[in-house]
């Protein structure tokens, strides 16, 4: 079976959808607003390296080269320190004389880091910030950290506390004197991660939580209107009267309950006015129809004569009664009840077997069915019946689960492919049976496909490949 993540129903799509758009722009959002945050952190770190560089290297220009060893280890000893107490204590207040060489203090409020790819190119706009801030005297190049060097001066980073549990990338200063000697220096950079305030993304969690109740509430009084049209839709299809819809809710809603409001209204006027009209023809086609019979029994003196305007009287007053049926099926107000549908198919079968017909039922129904009794016994009266009269006999198989379906099958001749739906056309029959004997009115299995879709059902025809006719009658339960 095939599993689908994305909500059937209209409330369930309306919903993901607003949800996934609103979530998706909040994401844009935050994006837009991290790789700001990533350009004004590294911005800054570039400044603070920068200077704190040019301050470095201006230092240690006084002291002679042979002597500078020693300075260097002192502010290697002084870089460790620091960043010991970043990681267990309070940053430390260091003397007086190395003030300069003292990082700006980091920021004191919580971050939630995002992880980005690198997008600043560090090594161009370090490079171009210290040859501005050092001048044409000093050479200067960039590039990612190689093997530890012991004369390295390391430069704390700005906007980090411990940077144990922060992935980093380092890079070497090489910073070249007038008197051609190297300074080196390394700098840590964050990993791609953008640093946004626990507030800004408390908000646009609430944000996005209010979005979402409001947008189900919205939605839900879409929907709910909807859904009683649609179930109002259905019973009014199966040929029950409905009580006319509410019309409230927004504009469109209300015109849709007022619409079908007003198609109800006119076709159970439609049903009842075709109903009195076929009523009131079927009544005053008995007396031409009584008098026609009668001068033929009086007139008429050949037998073979007589007998044959007699059938055709009968066959003219069995077509009136299958359509009063039909008509009478599509107009029925029968109350729904659970019927015993085991009771109904053994009281079938048994009406069948008293005129000789062989008919038999393999399968039970596990509980009652919702439905209108005498109409299911219709359908299934004329599907046995079509199938004693084509087939010689019935087997009735019977299956039930989520639906109930009853399967009539007989071993006659079948239907060519091409009839299988036509023959549900009121009036309409094979030319194999166009006899008085069993071709009927052709309204049997009009009235059968009626009955089962004002069940919820269906009822279709096909040719068995052992040979014969198969008639499934499907009725849902979960209706």
């Amino acid at each position: 079976m095939r599993i689908s993540f994305w909500p059937q129903s209209l409330f369930g799509r309306l919903i993901a959808a607003l949800v996934i758009a609103v979530v998706l722009a909040q994401a844009a959002s935050l994006y837009l607003f991290a790789r700001h945050m990533e350009q004004f952190v590294l911005d800054s770190s570039v400044r603070a390296w920068a200077r704190r560089i040019t301050q470095t290297t201006l230092l240690l220009e006084q002291w002679p080269r042979e002597e500078r060893a020693p300075v260097i280890a002192r502010l290697q000893e002084e870089a460790a320190q620091l960043a010991l107490h970043r990681a267990t204590g309070p940053e430390p207040h260091p003397a007086p004389r190395m003030a300069p060489l003292r990082p700006p203090l980091r920021a004191h409020w919580p971050h939630v880091f995002i992880h980005l790819p690198f997008t600043y190119d560090l090594q161009e706009a370090l490079t171009l910030r210290l040859r501005a801030e050092l001048g044409s005297g000093h050479e200067v190049r960039v590039r990612p950290a190689a093997a530890p060097a012991a004369l390295v001066i390391p430069i704390a980073s700005p906007f980090l506390g411990s940077q144990d549990d922060h992935p980093t990338q380092f890079y070497d200063v090489d910073v070249r004197l007038p008197d051609r000697s190297t300074l080196i220096y390394r700098v840590t950079r964050i990993a791609p991660r953008a640093p946004l305030p626990k507030g800004l993304v408390i908000n646009l969690i609430l944000l996005v939580g209010l979005l979402v109740i409001a947008l189900y509430i919205a939605a839900r009084g879409i929907t709910r209107p909807l859904s009683r049209l649609a179930s109002a839709a259905d019973t009014i299809g199966r040929g029950v009267r409905q009580p006319e819809l509410e019309e409230k809710g927004a504009r469109e809603l209300r015109h849709a309950a007022r619409a079908f409001n007003t198609m109800q209204d006119r076709l159970q006027r439609y049903l009842d006015s075709r109903t009195r009209v076929l009523a009131a023809m079927s009544h005053d086609l008995k007396t031409p129809l009584t008098r026609l019979r009668l001068q033929v029994e009086t007139q008429i003196e050949d037998p073979a004569l007589q007998a044959r305007f007699g059938r055709e009287l009968d066959e003219m007053e069995s077509m009136v009664r299958g359509a009063l049926a039909l008509f009478r099926g599509l107009n029925d107000e029968e109350a729904l009840e659970p019927v015993d549908v085991n009771l109904l198919l053994e009281t079938v079968c048994g009406e069948f077997a008293e005129m000789g017909k062989d008919v038999a039922v393999e399968g039970r129904a596990l509980s009652p069915f919702p439905g209108k009794p005498q109409a299911l016994k219709r359908c299934i009266t004329n599907l046995v019946g079509n199938a004693v009269n084509f087939g010689g006999g019935a087997r009735l198989l019977v299956r039930d689960g989520a639906r109930l379906e009853i399967s009539i099958c007989d071993a006659g001749p079948g239907i060519p492919p091409d009839e299988l739906e036509r023959v549900f056309e009121p009036f309409y029959r094979l030319e194999s049976s166009r006899n008085r004997d069993t071709g009927g009115t052709g309204l049997g299995l009009s009235i059968a496909r009626d009955v089962a879709q004002a069940h919820g059902g269906s009822l279709v025809l096909r040719n068995r490949p052992a040979g014969g006719l198969e008639a499934q009658l499907t009725l849902p339960r979960d209706r």
